[in-house]
């Protein structure tokens, strides 16, 4: 095929509709009319010699090929943006940029605790908006309007551009007087009872059935594999309130360590290894391509990697 004799502006017609999923909100998004935009997608299909978008009762729905083409499309346009934008230096010691951040309260009470320090000495007019999990799709970030996710992922995108910052263990947090302190073993593990936390990926979060093992995650998911099951009483989103709960109640907390780690010098606290094997989490970063060659947010992306790098040396 002769590129000359492409239409070029059908891969930003082909990017938008596989980002929305709906002609009408592709017309809207690129501000052109309906008919137009059908029209551009009977052409797109005629180009790839496949339907790439099909109505189905979820709406529609992209082919085998257009979820192929999609990371390649996405990765084109955005190389190709990033080279007609006007070049210009980010000085973070005089930029006023906001940084909008979707994360949970694990990493916010851990890495960007230690961030914004280092952000004060270093750019001390940038702004971070911290926004939670439940407030934020991938849509807002594949679109830009977020600058980044940090948060644990079980999958993402591919369009997606991501880096591990860390791999924490776990650890279980209970109070100074909880009978497990003396002996913590998987007898008394498994006959105590638990706090469940955690908050991953994107969106809204949904009610736990506790019957529902499979659904709990990683240290339930290990306990299974044993043919065990603990006892929980408290189901929470927040790392900070499964702590203090720990603390006060004869409940054990079960989380990432370097959430642990913060009731260290705590006399009232006490962290234990578990009495069984859990894996290890990945806390990733994750942005648009869209995002990938800004100057700030390469700078913003270098300092979160150096600060954590940091995090785990100490």
């Amino acid at each position: 095929m002769n590129i000359a004799k492409v239409d070029l502006n059908l891969l930003v017609y082909l990017d938008v509709l596989l980002r929305e999923g709906s002609v009408t909100k592709a017309a809207n998004q690129l501000s052109i009319t309906q008919p137009a935009m059908s029209n551009g997608l009977k052409r797109l299909r005629d180009l790839f010699k496949d339907p790439l978008l099909v109505r189905t009762s979820d709406g529609m729905t992209p082919t085998k090929r257009a979820l192929e083409l999609q990371p390649i499309i996405r990765d084109v346009l955005s190389r190709l943006e990033s080279s007609i934008q006007p070049e210009t230096d980010f000085d973070p010691l005089t930029s006023d940029r906001t940084f909008r951040i979707m994360t949970s309260d694990y990493a916010e009470s851990t890495l960007l605790l230690e961030l914004v320090g280092r952000l004060a000495d270093l750019a001390p007019n940038i702004t971070l908006d911290l926004i939670t999990p439940s407030d934020v799709t991938f849509h807002d970030v594949e679109q830009g309007k977020v600058d980044m996710a940090i948060n644990r992922f079980e999958e993402l995108p591919l369009s997606f551009h991501q880096k591990v910052i860390w791999y924490d263990t776990f650890s279980c947090v209970m109070s100074a007087d909880h009978p497990l302190v003396e002996k913590c073993n998987l007898e008394g593990y498994l006959g105590a009872q638990h706090i469940w936390v955690s908050k991953t990926g994107f969106g809204v979060g949904v009610g736990i059935d506790p019957n529902e093992v499979q659904k709990l995650g990683w240290v339930d998911a290990e306990l299974t594999k044993i043919g065990k099951q603990r006892a929980i009483r408290v189901f929470t989103r927040h790392y900070h309130a499964a702590l203090q709960i720990a603390k006060k109640q004869k409940l054990i907390a079960t989380l990432p360590s370097k959430a642990a780690r913060l009731f260290k010098h705590d006399p009232d606290v006490v962290i234990k290894e578990p009495p069984f094997d859990i894996p290890p989490i990945a806390l990733k970063m994750a942005w648009s391509a869209l995002l990938h060659h800004d100057a700030g947010h390469i700078w913003l992306r270098r300092l979160i990697s150096d600060v954590a790098s940091e995090m785990n040396a100490g």
